[in-house]
């Protein structure tokens, strides 16, 4: 178990929330930082800093960090999304330019002001309007949080097997596609699955199923090797901004349907 540093006390809790979970993962996988690094693609000094709270991790370190540790990502996902709001309205407020002061206009002795009353009453108002905002702030980001989640748990429902990830020992294959048109849909033979939800470092036939479907709608996901890699990923962000899809790389059920409906470029 590492004995880590305490984090910088003015991070949002959000933020703060999501680097313990991340030092989680990293004690339970039980790699040092150079072993991580090695697994992660994210250099030692670039953890250092993402666990000491010093800056925002990325979403594919994120990513990579919760499939070493053995965690499913995508609850982890959604937190970084709301602690990357988080962390940029905390930049925002540390970098803008402060306004100039308001002149005061000093007061003769004859001209007596309630000011210990008006600051009373500054003071209240200001108090209330603190606690609307960070209450509709709060709200805002917990209904947000449940739909993710809510989306994530739909998701995951309608996966009968989950893909597996790129690892060390992986031995290259290189499938064969057989393109065939049923009922309007295209299949190449591999999977018939239209829903599997499969994003980056995916591997196995569903994966070349969808490689075969890309390159048959004109886009070049790279070798029919079944791995969904750099390339791949892109394709299918291409293919998802050619049909108005949430441009997200990752191939889920509206995905599957504009591949196996798509007419070649």
């Amino acid at each position: 178990m590492s004995r880590w540093k305490e984090l910088p006390a003015e991070l949002h809790p959000h933020v703060h929330q999501l680097i313990v979970e991340l030092r989680k993962l990293k004690d339970r996988s039980g790699l040092n930082m150079r072993q991580l690094a090695a697994k992660s693609g994210y250099s030692a000094r670039s953890w250092q800093r993402y666990l000491n709270g010093r800056s925002l991790p990325a979403r594919e370190a994120v990513e990579a960090v919760a499939r070493i540790g053995g965690d499913d990502p995508t609850g982890l996902l959604v937190l970084h999304e709301i602690a990357a709001e988080r962390w940029a309205e905390g930049r925002r407020v540390t970098t803008s330019t402060p306004q100039s002061s308001p002149v005061v206009q000093a007061h003769t002795p004859t001209e007596r002001q309630p000011y210990g009353r008006c600051l009373q009453v500054g003071v209240i108002v200001g108090a209330v309007a603190l606690v609307l905002s960070v209450s509709t702030a709060l709200l805002l980001a917990v209904r947000l949080a449940e739909a993710r989640a809510q989306l994530a748990k739909d998701r995951a429902a309608t996966v009968a097997a989950a893909p597996g990830t790129v690892s060390e020992s992986l031995v290259p294959v290189i499938y064969t596609c057989r393109l065939k048109q049923s009922d309007g849909r295209w299949y190449a033979g591999l999977s018939p699955t239209t829903d599997t939800i499969l994003a980056y470092t995916h591997v196995g036939p569903e994966v070349a199923e969808a490689q075969c479907l890309l390159r048959r709608a004109g886009v070049s996901p790279g070798d029919i090797d079944g791995v969904f890699g750099p390339k791949t990923q892109r394709s299918v962000e291409h293919i998802q901004t050619q049909h108005g899809l949430v441009v997200d790389g990752v191939i889920g059920p509206h995905t599957w349907k504009a591949l196996r409906e798509a007419t070649p470029e």
